[in-house]
């Protein structure tokens, strides 16, 4: 998404980490974490439905958890989950949740 990199972070990430499945993943379609980070921290919507989007935006007034969830350029879904305070974000796919 081109205008991500035009839209300021709206939180920290704190620690960043990945599971190994979601490193072999991103490395399958040819992107990179950094890419998919971008997008979370300006709360790009990616597959998100309109409630979870509104959850988001009260998550970062409020402290909350921060949760994306992505398509990959082979159409696997990653998620996005930064911690509600901030600590750690962690990129893995729905079924390691």
């Amino acid at each position: 998404m081109n205008s991500a990199n035009q839209i300021k972070p709206r939180f920290l990430l704190g620690q960043v980490v990945a599971t190994p499945a979601a490193l072999e993943v991103l490395e399958l379609s040819g992107q990179q974490p950094m890419e998919l980070l971008q997008r979370h921290v300006v709360l790009d919507p990616g597959e998100l439905c309109g409630e979870d989007q509104q959850t988001n935006l009260d998550a970062v007034k409020n402290g909350g958890r921060i949760f994306s969830s992505y398509l990959l350029n082979d159409v696997t879904k990653i998620w996005i989950i930064t911690e509600a305070d901030r600590s750690a974000t962690t990129l893995l796919l729905p079924d390691e949740y």
